[in-house]
């Protein structure tokens, strides 16, 4: 097929109906319960990990794919006859899966130009530019119209979201800023964002509830949008969250979708997460419900 051809990590939350839409590629990285080794997206659905989450009496563990994976997806786009690969990565403050789409490529550099863009974001984050680069890609933009795009999104995007427990974040060594956080969760309900590739601390509320008050309006206080996801990680309040941000000007359709294994073994369950990008642009569409 030709054209340019979009490969992402599976960190991206990307919902099925997204990626098959606009041919997007994901390459999944695997996820660990103690020595059983599972495949993201093939091995483990998003609704089963947080089952497997419940009973496992010890943390899952993520390991970024192999050079191999991507070498395999970057070969089907030239065997295609593709113009050009875009691949798009997890925050390489968070993961090697870079480094691995780097080695990846290599052996190619004479057949396909491969271009690798770290997203400095995670979930529906990176998910988001992923989309916003597949849609101009699917509109037969070259290649270099497509990174150039994804590129200005990278400094763009925000990803904001509450967990009930830093403990998972902290085990996993993705805390960053926010461990000054640990030691006083019974008092506080801690409000986190992705700053320049890593995990910070945003504020610290009270509750849960206000928490989430806090999350809905600073989202709404930079509207209009651009685009806006958010990531439901088997969070009970998800759909009074979903309710709220629905009163939110955004330019393209939201999406709903589900927080999956890479980014729930760092966060953890009851953690919700909001993506979106500020935009100047007058919008108005409803939420999509895509679901995974």
């Amino acid at each position: 097929m030709a054209g340019v051809r979009v490969v992402i990590d599976s960190a991206c939350d990307l919902p099925d109906e997204l990626v098959e839409r606009y041919g997007i590629v994901v390459v999944p990285l695997t996820i660990r319960f103690g020595t059983e080794e599972l495949v993201d997206r093939r091995d483990l659905t998003a609704a089963e990990f947080w089952r497997r989450c419940k009973a496992s009496p010890s943390l899952p563990e993520t390991a970024a794919p192999s050079p191999g994976a991507f070498q395999s997806a970057f070969e089907s786009a030239a065997d295609d006859g593709a113009d050009g690969v875009l691949c798009l990565t997890i925050s390489a403050a968070m993961s090697a899966t870079g480094q691995a789409a780097v080695a990846g490529a290599e052996p190619l550099r004479d057949r396909i130009r491969v271009e690798v863009l770290d997203t400095r974001s995670v979930t529906m984050g990176e998910g988001l530019i992923g989309l916003a680069a597949a849609e101009r890609a699917s509109a037969g933009a070259p290649l270099d119209d497509v990174v150039d795009r994804a590129r200005e999104l990278v400094g763009r995007t925000k990803v904001l979201g509450i967990v009930d427990t830093l403990d998972h974040l902290q085990r996993g060594g993705r805390i960053g800023g926010a461990a000054a956080l640990v030691g006083s969760l019974l008092s506080i309900k801690p409000v986190i964002e992705v700053r320049d590739g890593v995990v910070e601390q945003e504020s610290r509320q009270r509750t849960r509830s206000r928490a989430l008050d806090y999350l809905v309006a600073k989202v709404a206080s930079e509207a209009p949008l651009e685009r806006l996801a958010v990531a439901d990680g088997a969070a009970p309040d998800i759909d009074d969250v979903v309710r709220r941000l629905a009163a939110i000007e955004v330019r393209e359709p939201p999406v709903l979708t589900n927080l999956g294994p890479v980014v729930g073994t760092h966060a953890g369950p009851g953690t919700i997460g909001i993506c979106y990008v500020p935009s100047g642009t007058p919008a108005g569409a409803g939420p999509t419900r895509a679901r995974r």
